[in-house]
Formats: structure tokens, C-alpha cells, sequence
């Protein structure tokens, strides 16, 4: 039986690879932050069948405490502050977990147990401002918020205590993954949620920024399926993880709607932009300026060729699937919600 320890273990893709691992018969190790009050977040229904650790990314020796209660063969690191827009307003907040804090855990491991096998979320976010089209792991980053920025340090320190110290340490660059699990102030969750409380009449209208952004959208569940992989290889190295597709906000907002039985139809240009309900005329979807970045990230779409040859990994829900799944998921909820 193989130990393995998450950091992020209560956010979407710790969810799921915790999931994963149990599955597979590992013995999985989790880190929380102490909170005044505990939240086991998505892994709730799970909660009995990990042994969780308190600790914190910014403090190396909680970390280095982890690693000896867990004495992990493989190290997921899937914490971060990884909301884009709060990078702008937590910058150094930002800096502290999603540079530093990889730093802190490469020493963890390396004081502790240096044969742990490590594993680094690392962004398509670190692209940002694209030199290449698709994007792949020798295409050059140019981050374009204090988040892509903090991730390639991340990525970068993976690689060097890889090369320096002989660390098996390597880096996923997932490109945009969703699901179900996907916190509310992600634009996707935002999208899926609105639509079922407009459909179930408990919101007039949705406001987004941005709806020419294109985005390489997939399933979170297959994408930590190539986190595993990635452990599982003779020798280290980095994947792009992706769909090869690119799809604009506007079109994940036409799939969504269309998944409850209503057609959007554009109007106007700009920040004037606004979505009508065909059949009814009513205005479902407006422009708000306040959701714009302040330096935006026009197009994202990944190349996974690498990891489909190299890990054998592929992706098996679609865009269209995981859209339904989220819509679904979000009708449910809400629905549950009013009936009590």
C-alpha cells in the first residue's frame, strides 16, 4: 500500500484524486488549514477514509511535520489561491502559497523523505499572453496576472530542485478543467449556477466580462487521472494536459442554456452585448465591466499530443458533456435548496 499526501484535498481536483487514490488502495494523507469552524469541502462523503493534517503552504515546518505523520510515497501539491481576479487584489497572498508554498513543500520532502515522488499543479494560465498556437511544454510563458506569475515560479522551482537535487518532482500544465465541484466564483460554476436559477425562476439575468476569452475547457476528473500518470513514469518530466479545442465564454453560456431548453440570441457589441431568450425576448445575459481583467488572457488552447504518447492518457468526457453534467448538477442543487 502506497501513502500519498494532498495539499488542496478539499478543493475540486483533491476531491477527485483522493477519490482516485482510494480506489487504487492508497492510503491518502490530506492537509487542511485550521478554521474555526471545519470544512471538508468536497470531500465530505469521503472524509471518514483520509487522515487529514493541519497545516499551512507558508509554514515549512507544519509541512515537514505532514510529510513524517504521512511519511508520503507521492506528493500531490493541488493547493492554491487560485482564483485569477483575487491575484489582483492578494498579490503577495497570492505569491506566499502559490510560489513560496511549492518551495516550502520541495523542502519538506526533501528533508524528510527526498525518494517521494512530487507532483505540481502548475497553469495554461502561465501561457497568458500566448506566443504560440496550440500551446505546448516548450511554447515560452509570458503570465498576465499576479496568479500566472506565481504558478511559473512554481513551476520553475519544481524544475530546479528536479535538476539539482535529483528530486522526482514534475509538473502538470492542466489547462482549464471544471466539473461539478467547481467553487461559484469561477465563471463556469457562475454560468451553470445561473442558468439553473434562471430556469427554475430565482434569478432574472447573469453578468459576465469578457465573453470573447477562449478557453481549452475540460473535466477535472480526467485531468487528475494524468496526475497519477505522471507519478507512475521511470523518469520525471512536464505534460501539457488539454482538449486541443478552444471555446469562447459566449459559447460555454449558449451550451449551458440550450442544456434547459432556451436559445440565446446576441445583441449589440462591446459592453452593450446582451443575451435574449428567443422564444421570449427577455434580456438573460449582460455585459458588466467590473468582471474584466485588468490584463486579459485572450486565448488558451493546449496541445496534449505528449501526454496521449508518453502517459497514454486521454480525456473521455467531453465539452458538451461536462457543460451537461454541471447544469444538471447546479438544477439539482438548487432545487433541493428551495424544497426545504
Amino acid at each position: 500500500m502506497k501513502n500519498a499526501l494532498i495539499t488542496g484535498i478539499t478543493g475540486q481536483d483533491g476531491s477527485y484524486l483522493a477519490e482516485l487514490l482510494l480506489e487504487k488502495g492508497y492510503q491518502v494523507y490530506g492537509i487542511m488549514r485550521r478554521k474555526s469552524v471545519v470544512d471538508y469541502g468536497n470531500v465530505e462523503h469521503i472524509k471518514d477514509k483520509i487522515n487529514f493534517i493541519y497545516a499551512d503552504m507558508t509554514d515549512v515546518i507544519s509541512l515537514i511535520n505532514a510529510m513524517k505523520i504521512s511519511q508520503a510515497d507521492e506528493v500531490y501539491n493541488l493547493a492554491a489561491q487560485s482564483f485569477v481576479a483575487t491575484s489582483w487584489e492578494q498579490p503577495l497572498a497570492t505569491a506566499d502559497i502559490d510560489a513560496l508554498g511549492v518551495t516550502n513543500m520541495l523542502e519538506a520532502i526533501r528533508t524528510v523523505k527526498p525518494t517521494a515522488r512530487f507532483y505540481q499543479a502548475s497553469t495554461s494560465e502561465m501561457f497568458g499572453l500566448v506566443q504560440e498556437i496550440p500551446q505546448k511544454e516548450t511554447t515560452p510563458f509570458y503570465p498576465r496576472s499576479p496568479y500566472g506569475v506565481a504558478k511559473l515560479y512554481g513551476h520553475w522551482i519544481t524544475k530546479n530542485y528536479r535538476e539539482s537535487f535529483g528530486l522526482y518532482a514534475c509538473s502538470g500544465i492542466l489547462f482549464n478543467h471544471e466539473s461539478e465541484r467547481r467553487g461559484k466564483e469561477f465563471v463556469t460554476r457562475k454560468i451553470t449556477d445561473a442558468v439553473a436559477k434562471i430556469k427554475l425562476g430565482l434569478q432574472d439575468h447573469l453578468e459576465l466580462g469578457n465573453m470573447d476569452s477562449k478557453r481549452d475547457w475540460g473535466h477535472s476528473k480526467d485531468y487528475v487521472y494524468a496526475m497519477w500518470l505522471m507519478l507512475q513514469q521511470d523518469t520525471p518530466d512536464d505534460y501539457v494536459i488539454a482538449t486541443n479545442e478552444t471555446r469562447t465564454v459566449r459559447e460555454f453560456v449558449e451550451t449551458a442554456f440550450k442544456h434547459v431548453d432556451i436559445t440565446i440570441e446576441w445583441q449589440g457589441i462591446g459592453v452593450d452585448e446582451i443575451g435574449k431568450d428567443k422564444a421570449t425576448g427577455k434580456t438573460l445575459v449582460k455585459i458588466n465591466p467590473k468582471f474584466f481583467r485588468p490584463a486579459e488572457v485572450d486565448i488558451l488552447i493546449g496541445d496534449p499530443t505528449k501526454a496521449e504518447t508518453k502517459l497514454g492518457w486521454k480525456r473521455n468526457i467531453s465539452f458538451a458533456e461536462l457543460v451537461e453534467r454541471m447544469v444538471k448538477n447546479d438544477l439539482e442543487l438548487t432545487s433541493a435548496k428551495e424544497a426545504k
